[in-house]
């Protein structure tokens, strides 16, 4: 072999290397940004555990209060019909005058796990019996509260208050028939 052979042969074994090198190189690097994601992601789920870990009493405590205080699924006109049966029943035994009819609006459906039943009331009374009769209607252990509420005075007494409430009652929806 003669000596530009040979320098040939060698200047094509250190091209061959160099051009190994850039291609690991460039491999090292891909690998090495994977790494680093994982790496970045793993940090970023550990710190969700700790923050999981340091909350989980308060998150437990209100998981075993719904577990008590959650109502049983049933549809919507159900809830609807209880929940204009107990409006009324509590403004009677408050002494509240019901005025007009009753507004039943549409049931919200859009909620993930909980549907909402809404009736709109307007009664009159005093403001004691009033706010009696409120304090009686938010009841956050039987998913019920008044949402919306519109004091007025009394036109014709001024000793009267005249009101108007949505009151909203929250439950889980029947699971469909399989």
């Amino acid at each position: 072999m003669s000596s530009r052979e040979k320098n040939l042969l060698s200047l094509l074994l250190l091209a061959g290397f160099l051009m190994i090198n850039f291609f690991l190189y460039a491999q090292f690097k891909q690998k090495k940004a994977i790494f680093e994601t994982n790496l970045e992601t793993a940090k970023t789920k550990l710190q969700l555990a700790i923050n999981t870990q340091t909350n989980s009493d308060q998150f437990s405590k209100q998981m075993e209060w719904l577990a008590q205080n959650e109502p049983a699924a049933t549809d919507g006109q159900t809830v609807q019909g209880k929940l204009q049966a107990y409006i009324d029943e509590q403004a009677r035994t408050a002494g509240l005058t019901i005025k007009g009819k009753q507004k039943f609006l549409p049931t919200d459906t859009k909620g993930t796990y909980y549907h909402r039943a809404q009736i709109e009331i307007g009664v009159t009374g005093s403001e004691q019996d009033l706010y009696k009769w409120l304090h009686t209607i938010n009841e956050p252990s039987a998913f019920r509260t008044a949402t919306q509420i519109l004091l007025k005075p009394n036109t014709q007494d001024d000793k009267l208050i005249d009101c108007t409430a949505v009151i909203s009652q929250w439950f889980p929806a029947e699971a469909p028939d399989s």
